[in-house]
This record gives C-alpha cells, sequence and structure tokens, in this order.
C-alpha cells in the first residue's frame, strides 16, 4: 500500500501564491508519475499538471504560465507551487501517484491523496 499525504492548502487572496505538497510512503519499488487533480463544488474532478519521473511535466491550460509541479525522487514528493491564485482555482486539490508495488504490475497502482482545500477569496 501506498499513502500520500497533502500540504500546504489554505485561503489566500486572489494574486496569491500557495505551495502544495504531497510525500508518498509505504511499500513501493517505484512512483512512476505524480500529479495533482482539482474538485470543485459540482464540478468533475480535473488534472491540473503531472510529472514524470524523468521530470516531463504536463499542465492544464487554465493553469500554464501559473502554476508549476516539481518532484523530489530521491524524498518521494511532489509539490505544486501555484502563483497569481484566481477565484476559479477554489477547489479541493488531491495528489495522485502511480506506484510499483509487490502486488502491482510493472504499470503500477493508482493512489489518491485525502485532498487539500484551496480557496481563493478576497
Amino acid at each position: 500500500q501506498v499513502q500520500l499525504v497533502e500540504s500546504g492548502g489554505g485561503l489566500v487572496q486572489p494574486g496569491g501564491s500557495l505551495r502544495l505538497s504531497c510525500a508518498a510512503s509505504g511499500s513501493f519499488f517505484r512512483i512512476n508519475t505524480m500529479g495533482w487533480y482539482r474538485q470543485a463544488p459540482g464540478k468533475e474532478r480535473e488534472l491540473v499538471a503531472a510529472i514524470t519521473v524523468g521530470g516531463t511535466t504536463n499542465y492544464a491550460d487554465s493553469v500554464k504560465d501559473r502554476f508549476t509541479i516539481s518532484r523530489d525522487n530521491a524524498q518521494n514528493r511532489v509539490y505544486l507551487q501555484m502563483n497569481s491564485l484566481k477565484a476559479e482555482d477554489t477547489a479541493v486539490y488531491y495528489c495522485n501517484a502511480r506506484a510499483i508495488t509487490p502486488r502491482s504490475d510493472l504499470r503500477g497502482d493508482v493512489y489518491w491523496g485525502q485532498g487539500t482545500q484551496v480557496t481563493v477569496s478576497a
């Protein structure tokens, strides 16, 4: 099993910044892609950003040039630096990871964190 624990959410004014962190722990051989998703009230969960173990990144169009995803492979952590935040960024943000474990195949299994609330409001 793999546990993902997020931190760093909170309340911020429009135009402000927040940095989310996610730490992976548990029994696994390797974590492949890690990412951040978000879900606003009444909306479906959507991809915000993802990063491969080699550092290739992918962003939703709505956050390009404002958010930056990064990871520390040695520490099994992924980060999301969010700048120029807007009211429409308000959502619960979820950490996501695909991990190869003793019980998975070589593609690995997908795991989710419990979510952290980000609220952008004046």
